[in-house]
C-alpha cells in the first residue's frame, strides 16, 4: 500500500485518507471510505479538486477483510467473532468462565506492524457475552503476508479461549477444634458458599473436623466418596507450613502438594494440593484465612482456574506476584 495525492476521477477505487466536510463543516465523507464513480460530482461540488488516497498493492489485504482473518487466526474456542468495521473486530465471550491468553504467540502478533490485538489481563472470570478483545488493523490494509506471519506465530493454536468451568461439584472441610466450630462455621462458610454459587457450583457436601490429621484426611475421603470434584479447605488458623495438619492428611492419603505459599496478598498462606480419585486429580485448597471475607483475594484467582480444570501447580502460583497486591491490601 501507498498514499498518492490524486484528482478526484483517477481516485476512484481507492481509498480515501482523510475526512471531507460539506460547507457546514459536517463530514461528508468518511475516511477509509472506497471512492465509487457517483462521489465524483459530489466532491467537485464541494470544491475538491485532489485527494489522498491509499492505493493497494495486489497483495494487499484491506483494513476489514484483515482484522476479520486475524480474529479467525486468534479466536480459539468460548470465543465469538463480530462483524469487522473500519478495520476492527471485536470479540465476546460465549460463556463465562476464566479467559486464557497464549502471551507469546499475542506479544509475537503485536510485534508485527499494523496488527494490534488489545485483551483483558489473562485469567479475567468473564460472563457469557462479555467483550474479551478489540482487534484493530492500524493502516488502511496489511500484505497478506502479514497475517501468514500472524498464523505462523499462532501455530495452530488458540491465542484466546474461555475455558469452561467443568469442576462445580464442590467440597467443604472445615477445621477447628470444637469450641470453635460455630465461630468458623459462621466466619467462613457463607464466604465460601457465595463464591461456589456465583461460579456456578454447588457445595455437596461440608466436614466439621478436628485438627488431628487422621481424621482430616478422613473427612477428604468422605467428600471424594460423595463426588467432590474439588475441595476447599479453610479452619480455625491457616495452614502455617508444610507439615501442618491438612497437608499431612493431604499425604495420609496419596495426595500430592504441588504448593504453599503464594506472592499475593490477601493470600499469603496458600496451600494448593491434588488427591487421587478414579482415574481424575482432584484440586484441593487450603484457603488461608482472608476467604472468610468477600473481597478479592488468592481463592478467587485460582478457585475458576481450577473449575475449568487446568493443573495449576508451583509455577503458576509463583506467576501471581505481578499484580498479586490485591485491591483491599493496596487501600490498606
Amino acid at each position: 500500500m501507498h498514499i498518492k495525492t490524486l484528482p478526484v476521477v483517477a481516485a476512484v477505487g481507492h481509498i480515501l485518507c482523510h475526512n471531507i466536510a460539506d460547507d457546514q463543516g459536517r463530514k461528508a465523507f468518511n475516511k477509509g471510505r472506497r471512492l465509487r464513480p457517483e462521489d465524483i460530482s459530489q466532491l467537485t461540488g464541494l470544491g475538491v479538486a485532489t485527494v489522498r488516497v491509499a492505493v493497494l498493492e495486489p497483495d494487499d489485504v484491506h483494513e476489514d477483510e484483515a482484522a476479520l482473518r486475524l480474529a479467525q487466526i486468534v479466536a480459539g474456542p468460548g470465543v465469538i467473532i463480530g462483524e469487522p468495521h473500519a478495520g476492527r473486530v471485536n470479540l465476546r465471550s460465549a460463556y463465562a468462565g476464566p479467559l486464557m491468553i497464549d502471551t507469546e504467540a499475542l506479544l509475537a502478533i503485536n510485534l508485527i506492524d499494523g496488527l494490534t490485538v488489545a485483551t483483558l489481563p489473562p485469567y479475567t472470570l468473564v460472563a457469557a457475552d462479555q467483550m474479551l478483545a478489540t482487534i484493530k488493523i492500524i493502516p488502511f490494509a496489511v500484505p497478506a503476508s502479514d497475517l501468514a506471519q500472524a498464523g505462523a506465530a499462532a501455530d495452530a493454536q488458540s491465542v484466546l479461549r474461555v475455558a469452561p468451568m467443568v469442576r462445580r461439584r464442590i467440597g467443604v472441610a472445615l477445621v477447628s477444634s470444637p469450641a470453635a466450630r460455630a465461630r468458623v462455621e459462621r466466619g467462613m462458610l457463607p464466604a465460601i458458599v457465595g463464591r461456589i454459587t456465583d461460579l456456578g457450583a454447588t457445595m455437596i457436601g461440608c466436614c466439621h473436623v478436628p485438627p488431628d490429621e487422621a481424621e482430616v484426611a478422613a473427612s477428604l475421603h468422605e467428600l471424594l466418596a460423595a463426588g467432590a470434584d474439588l475441595i476447599i479447605t479453610a479452619g480455625e488458623t491457616s495452614v502455617v507450613d508444610r507439615d501442618d495438619v491438612i497437608p499431612r492428611a493431604v499425604r495420609r492419603i496419596g495426595g500430592e502438594i504441588a504448593h504453599y505459599g503464594a506472592p499475593v496478598e490477601p493470600g499469603n498462606l496458600l496451600l494448593l494440593a491434588y488427591l487421587n480419585a478414579a482415574d481424575d486429580r482432584i484440586p484441593l485448597i487450603g484457603a488461608p484465612g482472608c476467604v472468610r471475607s468477600r473481597d478479592q483475594n488468592i481463592v478467587d484467582l485460582i478457585l475458576p482456574r481450577l473449575m475449568a480444570n487446568e493443573r495449576i501447580g508451583r509455577r503458576e502460583i509463583v506467576a501471581l506476584g505481578p499484580g498479586g497486591l490485591l485491591g483491599a491490601a493496596r487501600r490498606g
